[in-house]
Formats: C-alpha cells, sequence, structure tokens
C-alpha cells in the first residue's frame, strides 16, 4: 500500500517559487494500480519521483506499506536504493551487449547473490512477462514491446513492494501500446503489486486502471474508477480531457426532485444530471455530451427519460472504421458526433440528434 499526505513540491523559475505539487493526496491499496493522469506540466511525473526518492518534497508524508519514506516535518527521508521499488521508464534501457537473461539479472548485482542465484530470480521474472523462452536472445534483436517487457522484468526482478512506470509505452508505435497496456495489466494483477503509474493518454489510463487520478496544475481535480470517472467527470476539465466530448455553456434553469436540472442554453433548453448533485438554479454551467451518446435514432416511445433535440447541418466527416467521426453546426456551436459507418457523408445535409438526460452532464464551471 501507498501513501501520499499533503506532498508539496516548489521549484525555482525566474526568480519565483512555481509549485510543481500543491498538497496532493491520495492511497494505492495493495495490487491496486493507480494511474497519474493530466496533460504535460500538471505534476504527475513530479509527484511519481518523490514517491521513488528521485525528488525531495518541501512538505508532506509518503508512507509505503506502514513505512514513512518520507516525513518533511519529521526529517525522514529514505534514499531510493532503500525504498525497495521497481521502475519503468520511457527508455528500455536495454543493455545492448547483453542477452534478455543478462539484462534481468543484471538488476541484481550488488545483493550479495550467487550467479546462479541472479539468474534463477531473473528467469522467475521473464516467466511473468512470458519471455522465458527468449532468455538466450541478444537484446537487440527484440522487438520494442519484448524489449519494454524485458525492463519491467528487471524492475520486478528484486521483488519490491511497490512498481513506478513513468509513461512506459510512450516510445511504442500505436498498434504496440494497443497491445503493451493489455500485457502490462496482465503483468500487473498476475505478480499482485501496488503500482502507479503515470501517463498524458486517456485511452491508456482507462485501460490499465484501478482509479485513476486527474491533476492540472499541480492539484487533483477529482479521482474514481476508469468508469465512473469516464461517464460521471464533476468537472468540465476532467470531462474534457478524457476523451472527447461537448462543453454546451448555460444557465440552470431549474432542478426536479429525480436531480434532473434544465439548462438554458444558445442551442435551447437541454436537459440533464448533476453528478455532484450540488448545483443550484441560477448556477452558470458547461453540458458535457460524449459524442458517442449523441444519436439519430428517434428514442423508444416507451422511454420516459426526458430527451434534448438537436437540429443541425453536417459539416465535415471521416469514416473511422466502425464508425463516422463527424462534425455538425448547430446554430453558432458545432458539435462532434459519431455516425454509423453506412450514414451518408455529404456535406450540408440536416440531421437530427437526440441526446438522453442521463447523457446530458451538468457540470459546474471550472
Amino acid at each position: 500500500m501507498i501513501r501520499v499526505e499533503g506532498l508539496i513540491k516548489t521549484f525555482a523559475a525566474g526568480g519565483e517559487k512555481v509549485a510543481a505539487i500543491a498538497n496532493v493526496d491520495f492511497e494505492v491499496g495493495q495490487g491496486e494500480l493507480v494511474t497519474l493522469l493530466g496533460p504535460s506540466g500538471c505534476g504527475k511525473t513530479t509527484t511519481l519521483r518523490c514517491i521513488a526518492g528521485l525528488e525531495k518534497a518541501d512538505a508532506g508524508r509518503i508512507v509505503i506499506d506502514d513505512r514513512p519514506v518520507v516525513d518533511v516535518s519529521a526529517g525522514v527521508f529514505v534514499p531510493a536504493h532503500r525504498r525497495n521499488l521497481g521502475m519503468v521508464f520511457q527508455s528500455y534501457a536495454i543493455w545492448p551487449h547483453m542477452t534478455v537473461l543478462e539484462n534481468v539479472a543484471y538488476a541484481l548485482e550488488g545483493r550479495r547473490l550467487g550467479k546462479s542465484e541472479r539468474q534463477k530470480l531473473a528467469m522467475r521474472a521473464l516467466e511473468a512477462v512470458k519471455l522465458a523462452h527468449l532468455a538466450d536472445r541478444p537484446a537487440p534483436r527484440l522487438s520494442g514491446g519484448q524489449q519494454q517487457r524485458v525492463a519491467i522484468a528487471r524492475a520486478m526482478v528484486g521483488e519490491p513492494q511497490v512498481l513506478l512506470f513513468d509513461e512506459p509505452l510512450s516510445n511504442l508505435d500505436a498498434r504496440l501500446r494497443t497491445e503493451m497496456r493489455l500485457e502490462l495489466r496482465r503483468i500487473q494483477r498476475s505478480i499482485g503489486l501496488s503500482s502507479v503509474y503515470v501517463t498524458h493518454d486517456q485511452a491508456e489510463a482507462l485501460a490499465v486502471s484501478d482509479w485513476i487520478v486527474v491533476m492540472k496544475d499541480g492539484r487533483i481535480v477529482e479521482h474514481g474508477r476508469p468508469l465512473d470517472i469516464y461517464r460521471y467527470p464533476r468537472h468540465a476539465f476532467t470531462a474534457q480531457f478524457l476523451g472527447a466530448t461537448n462543453l454546451i455553456d448555460g444557465t440552470v434553469e431549474t432542478v426536479d426532485p429525480a436531480h434532473r436540472l434544465a439548462v438554458t442554453t444558445a442551442l435551447g433548453r437541454i436537459v440533464g444530471i448533476d453528478p455532484s448533485r450540488s448545483l443550484a438554479a441560477g448556477a452558470r454551467v458547461k453540458v458535457s455530451i460524449r459524442p458517442e451518446d449523441l444519436s439519430t435514432r428517434t428514442p423508444d416511445s416507451i422511454d420516459t427519460t426526458p430527451v434534448t433535440v438537436f437540429e443541425g447541418i453536417l459539416t465535415f466527416a471521416i469514416f473511422a472504421g466502425a464508425s463516422v467521426e463527424a462534425e455538425l453546426r448547430c446554430g453558432e456551436t458545432t458539435m462532434q458526433c459519431l455516425l454509423s459507418r453506412e450514414a451518408d457523408l455529404t456535406p450540408g445535409q440536416a440531421i437530427t440528434l437526440y441526446a438522453r438526460a442521463d447523457a446530458c452532464l451538468v457540470l459546474p464551471e471550472d
């Protein structure tokens, strides 16, 4: 388990102190993988480096399995090499003159283990990442995905308490990234180690995480399970950063007993829901509607859920295999939606879209 409490880290920039991390708190349960997600400069990598012992925090505590490794107020700072952590970086950092087995076993140098014991532990790590059959192959003769698995095996060979991942898939091509998401998640679950994963890739975060922590400007915006944080974000920043969405400015008109809100917008009245259940009439808001939640099909007549109708003109569309990614002009607003791959892609045609109230999220202005 990992517990981060009140973490603060500042850097000097232009003669001033800039907060890279501003009072960050989160936990990682036993065997869980928590992803720190956000744009460049949000503080996610600095947070990871503080956990690893590669940066010294200005305030706060970091506890790993009930052992404080950082407690600034108490003067506690355990060096990186004594934290029993495994770390996987963006670069594979594979030794080109060594075999696969030698690359992994090299991580045990200095452990006062015999050569046979080091090789035994290295083979066990390679078995976990399904590379034991390539143990004697020269490392440069592996694919990018295989080299990254060697890096993972090397990080876990010393039986660490925690695994840290610093954008480990960013150097792979698109196809390999997709394959490695599944492989990395399988490996992490099979070994059962608590892990912290840093990425700016939303799809990657959704695929590998037990929990996602969304960061912005050194602070945590919100955190939750991948499905919940994607379907029901509580902030417009999260909705926009975690996947595509349409954000429509508006003002709350009414709130009914079922916590459905009527919102006045430039596109007319939109009925939606408030995930936070904290908004009241008169609040300035943004309505978030995912492209996949806009349908061209007329709702079933027996469905009693309120539906908002949007009339638009098709301005742009591209065929994307499983669907058509389209843009519609609704008044002065551009709406993104997904259409059937059989749809007519001729620009200028009129299209009617429908959105159920439970797909229209009413969020406070950030």
